[in-house]
């Protein structure tokens, strides 16, 4: 099972933090859980400006929307190229189902911030977490757990 690395309590959330969930690292002890960070894999640095989505991912897989960080500045190719690389470790180890941190712009499943950085929750999914789904895989999120 694929797993956001930073609810494993690896530091790699914006803040350089991680997002440690007890729930899912108790997991360990019957499930084999593969740590990635899409945002890093997609090239940006730890820590990071926040960033949030401009619409939801499936519209950022299909070029009609983007991710911005705080600044303005467009990371959108980005966080594309993360949920792409992630794709490529699901597939090399035929992973069928992930649990991802809820809110995130790349692994949010079902909600995510709405792209005005006032801390409001939309429905939606992040860019990886589209990906996944369209490729078939499962997708929760650590309040699911």
């Amino acid at each position: 099972m694929l797993c956001s690395a930073c609810l494993l309590g690896i530091k790699c959330n914006y803040r350089g933090e991680d997002n440690l969930n007890t729930k899912v690292l108790n997991l360990l002890e019957s499930e084999i859980l593969i740590p990635v960070c899409p945002e890093q894999l997609g090239g940006l640095p730890t820590p990071r400006e926040s960033s949030e989505i401009v619409g939801d991912g499936y519209m950022v897989l299909d070029g009609r929307a983007k991710v911005v960080t705080v600044s303005g500045k467009d990371v959108t190719l980005n966080f594309v190229r993360g949920a792409v690389e992630t794709l490529r470790i699901v597939k090399i180890f035929g992973i069928s189902s992930a649990i991802f941190k809820q809110g995130s712009p790349s692994c949010g499943n079902g909600k995510v911030y709405d792209g005005t950085f006032s801390k409001r929750l939309v429905s939606g999914d992040g860019v990886t977490t589209a990906l996944l789904k369209r490729n078939g895989i499962k997708v929760f999120s650590e309040e699911e757990i």
